[in-house]
């Protein structure tokens, strides 16, 4: 378990330099009491671990910049690669304020030569354009409570052509005219680099109208020989089409055809409760097992805000099952479709 007595953890990323497990995560002081003022206070900080379960915390890679910038108010989730030159990569989400006080998101880069000292680079690189994807206005034209466009994935592309980004983002047009389609325009947001400097956006890999607002912090990954797109998405950010089954947010995975799709986003399955958040797969680099982690969300309606120790990660027929060193947690169907945990 990483937890800091002091401060909230949550969303997080991890990179493996081949001797090190590397933990990048928010983290926003206890001191602000309410955690949901946390999103306005967040920096990104930094942990090494030689077996993903005890975590050394070392210098913070990011702060916020000083105004006016796209990173003036908060650095949120991200990434790290390395550049064939040797440079490591980080692609981060800036929060900023506009005069309005909606929560606008765009995205940056930092560079290092040894994962411990970052610089950013003048951004952003990526913004929304209002015309593929959704940008922030007032009511009533407005849809949505911010303008939705971070949590940068970053891959290279599987025929080496080049690299590609994964991005929250919200379709700049509606499943229908329907004004209750307004919420469901969730979509895979994608854009394409050749020397992750300079980038191109290009159209979503996913349609709106498959149930969600918004697919949070998106992971290409291939489970035992399946390939999975792994999103995040809260109750609260759902369509009302699913809201009416019942089912609850957390972590999803939709099964996909390869990283860049197509995906069942409509047929996506919530693999654990809603007191589990941003789960991301790791490669246990000795094993070769696929392991799986997540930050611990809300459990009896008080956040919680630590990450989890490493779990394994089979697949359980559609299901998958997680298994932690004390005992397993098996899938649960709840006859929605929903796939909860619980202990044999």
């Amino acid at each position: 378990m990483f937890r800091l007595p002091e401060a909230w953890v949550w969303d997080f990323w991890t990179v493996d330099d081949g001797e090190q497990y590397h933990l990048f995560f928010l983290y926003a002081s206890r001191a602000l009491r309410d955690p949901h003022a946390r999103h306005y206070r967040a920096s990104i900080g930094h942990a090494v671990s030689h077996d993903l379960v005890k975590w050394e915390r070392v210098v913070d890679a990011l702060v916020r910049s000083d105004a006016p910038a796209f990173d003036d108010c908060a650095t949120w989730t991200g990434s790290v690669v390395r550049h064939p030159d040797g440079r490591w990569f980080m692609f981060y989400t800036g929060a900023s304020l506009n005069a309005f006080g909606a929560n606008v998101q765009s995205i940056g880069y930092a560079t290092s030569t040894d994962l411990m000292v970052w610089d950013k680079a003048p951004g952003p690189v990526l913004s929304a354009d209002g015309e593929i994807y959704e940008k922030w206005a007032p009511a009533p034209e407005g849809n949505w409570h911010d303008e939705a466009f971070r949590d940068p994935w970053v891959f290279a592309d599987p025929d080496r052509d080049g690299w590609h980004m994964l991005i929250t983002a919200r379709s700049a047009v509606g499943p229908s005219s329907d004004p209750a389609d307004r919420v469901d325009r969730g979509v895979v947001g994608h854009a394409w680099s050749a020397d992750l400097e300079n980038w191109e956006l290009r159209e979503p890999l996913s349609a709106p109208g498959q149930g969600f607002g918004q697919l949070e912090v998106l992971q290409p990954f291939v489970v035992d020989g399946r390939q999975v797109l792994l999103f995040n998405c809260l109750a609260g950010d759902a369509s009302d089409r699913l809201k009416a089954t019942g089912t609850e947010g957390g972590v999803w995975i939709a099964s996909a055809e390869s990283p860049l799709g197509p995906y069942d986003i409509a047929g996506a399955r919530r693999i654990d409760d809603p007191s589990l958040y941003v789960g991301k797969f790791i490669t246990d680099r000795e094993s070769g097992e696929t392991k799986f982690m997540a930050f611990r969300n809300e459990t009896g309606g008080q956040f919680i805000g630590e990450i989890t120790d490493p779990y394994a990660v089979t697949w359980d027929g559609d299901g998958l099952a997680l298994v932690r060193v004390s005992r397993r947690l098996t899938p649960v169907n709840s006859g929605s479709g929903a796939v909860s945990l619980a202990p044999e």
